[in-house]
């Protein structure tokens, strides 16, 4: 994956200022033609511009387009985005607490062996960056900020409890993990689990792939963990009203495609153990980035001493 973004994109407007540029100076050479014909001994004059009156200047003029191509993008403040490795990549671990999650097909329950997996992977995740904690049921709740501390982490995922609102919530759980992403300078991680489809935010259309947009413009990978059976009953219901609570996996998919992640299904809680280890072993990948803004300028800056020399050399006017 590999994309530029601009902090300000309105200097790019000044790029329709080339097409001036590149008008004025045929305009000029024009005028220069002109003024040079008023020279009444061609052949002296050949002899003193190698046998060029009037040159194009073409070299010139690539050179001037060119510093100032590189300066607006300066200007726009360039970014160069890439997926690569660091050992620094900040994580936010999403866990679906809604009424379902209270389903024992897995036992003890969906919650508590998502819990005690969770707590694992923050223990052996070999990143240095820091690591975050967001609940949600039909709401989205932080449990955790950003955080350095593994031990204070994994004691706030051992205290989740289920939630009594209904509905999940899934885009809004990807704009909460997203948003206490927003200040991290790293690699951006969020590890989303969920046994339910997107329910609480159906009423709004498109309401998934907004949140998608939203952590796409923002560089964050969505790892997605689907988690429970088939066959696995609405936690809150009795057995007898043969109701499951299952994943909508076409979401998952798409969320962690959209987002270049991985999607998991984890049926017990030993999938979801190799799951977690996965992403553990993927943790260093990230969507990283380089502010190109610095290194354009000093190349612009380099090119403006080459046409110094040019026009003071090869191009240089004769008195």
């Amino acid at each position: 994956m590999v994309s530029l973004s601009f902090e300000n994109p309105i200097f790019l407007w000044y790029l329709l200022s080339i097409p001036l540029i590149i008008i004025t100076h045929f305009f000029l050479l024009k005028h220069a033609h002109k003024k040079a014909m008023k020279f009444a001994n061609f052949d002296a004059l050949k002899r003193v511009t190698a046998g060029a009156i009037i040159t194009k200047n073409l070299s010139v003029l690539l050179l001037r387009t060119l510093i100032l191509v590189l300066l607006i993008f300066a200007a726009a403040g360039t970014i160069f985005w890439y997926e690569g490795e660091s050992n620094e990549n900040d994580f936010v671990v999403a866990i679906d607490v809604s009424a379902s999650m209270s389903a024992q097909d897995i036992e003890p329950t969906r919650l508590e062996a998502a819990k005690q997996e969770a707590i694992t992977f923050v223990d052996n995740l070999q990143s240095q960056g820091k690591i975050g904690l967001v609940s949600f049921g039909g709401v989205s709740i932080v449990e955790n900020t950003l955080s350095e501390s593994k031990r204070i982490v994994q004691t706030n995922i051992n205290e989740l409890e289920l939630q009594e609102s209904g509905g999940t919530d899934i885009a809004g759980a990807i704009i909460t993990s997203t948003n206490l992403l927003l200040e991290s300078e790293k690699g951006k991680i969020i590890i989303l689990l969920t046994d339910g489809s997107n329910t609480a935010g159906a009423l709004i259309d498109n309401a998934v792939e907004r949140a998608i947009d939203y952590a796409k413009d923002k560089r964050i990978k969505i790892h997605t963990i689907g988690f429970g059976t088939t066959t696995g009953p609405i936690g809150y219901l009795p057995t007898t009203y043969n109701v499951s609570a299952i994943y909508n996996e076409g979401n998952l998919l798409l969320i962690a495609n959209q987002t270049n992640a991985s999607f998991y299904r984890a049926k017990n809680q030993g999938e979801l153990r190799n799951a977690y280890q996965e992403i553990s072993n993927q943790s260093a990948k990230g969507i990283l980035h380089i502010d190109l803004s610095y290194a354009l300028l000093l190349i612009a800056l380099l090119l403006i001493f080459v046409e110094w020399g040019l026009i003071n050399t090869r191009f240089r006017r004769i008195p």
